[in-house]
């Protein structure tokens, strides 16, 4: 093999992976540029995650904001099925990170979704707004398209245990301030508010607040992120919950426990007993 052949074969080895994330050689760490030993001490884990995802260092402000949310939706209790996964895990004698992984797993549409789904009903209502259309209008559409597509639940509205969220409120409370300070337009906070408005309309002045996943779904839209990556910053939150309940479990001990107490038997809606034929 000539030496062209041989550099060409070379470059096309090191362009199987491309990114512009990480930049790294025997001592050398940089991540998006900044080297590794300058990041350490200086920026927060929120800092990181956005230089990861989103190429550059965020403000104060919207490092702030991130954090908040990402902190706010850690856990939910063993009801929540990711959390009481990684508990039954724990006692099948797997470890932390195949308790997380387990537990992660069903983070899906529904169980985890709800706060990308959200960021498609608000930016889909922003849509619409650019285009012309009066904030009513655009609400009503932007719900009809949602339920059409999700069902009735409207991801980020209601919730099965708390007739109010206690999360939501202080999320858009800071979502408020920074708003006012001009660091955010605060233009996702009035839509998710006229849709909280529209739903309750629709169930003849039943209100049905914005919940976790509809007010982080708030700063996340604010902040720019993706709508798919709501879900990924929802699983990194939630992994937090995860990790201290199946620490937690293996310390308690308790082997192959199910999601009842054993005493407790399903109920059977099968035949009753018959003869095999």
């Amino acid at each position: 093999m000539n030496s062209g052949n041989q550099e060409s074969v070379e470059q096309g080895v090191r362009d199987w992976w491309r990114t512009s994330i990480i930049d790294m050689s025997p001592g050398v760490i940089r991540y998006r540029g900044y080297p590794i030993e300058q990041l350490i001490g200086r920026v927060s884990l929120p800092h990181m995650i956005w230089l990861m995802t989103r190429g550059e260092l965020p403000s104060a402000q919207q490092a702030f904001l991130l954090d908040a949310a990402l902190m706010a939706a850690v856990d939910h209790g063993p009801q929540a099925p990711s959390i009481a996964i990684a508990r039954m895990a724990s006692t099948c004698g797997v470890g932390l990170n195949n308790a997380m992984a387990s537990a992660v797993n069903v983070l899906g549409d529904v169980h985890g979704g709800a706060g990308e789904q959200a960021v498609e009903l608000y930016e889909s209502i922003a849509a619409r707004l650019d285009r012309g259309e009066a904030m009513d209008a655009a609400v009503q559409a932007g719900l009809d398209e949602a339920i059409a597509a999700h069902g009735k639940f409207v991801s980020g509205f209601g919730h099965r245990f708390h007739p109010v969220d206690p999360r939501a409120p202080r999320l858009l409370e800071l979502v408020d301030e920074a708003a006012a300070t001009g660091g955010i337009s605060g233009r996702f906070a009035r839509i998710a508010r006229a849709v909280e408005a529209e739903l309750a309309a629709r169930k003849g002045g039943k209100r049905i607040p914005m919940n976790i996943d509809g007010a982080t779904a708030v700063i996340y839209a604010e902040l720019g992120f993706p709508a798919p990556l709501a879900r990924g910053l929802f699983c990194l939150s939630r992994s937090v919950g995860i990790l201290a309940h199946a620490w937690e479990q293996s310390q308690q001990g308790g082997r192959n426990k199910g999601p009842i107490p054993r005493q407790y038997i399903w109920t059977y809606d099968g035949p009753p007993e018959r003869p095999v034929p």
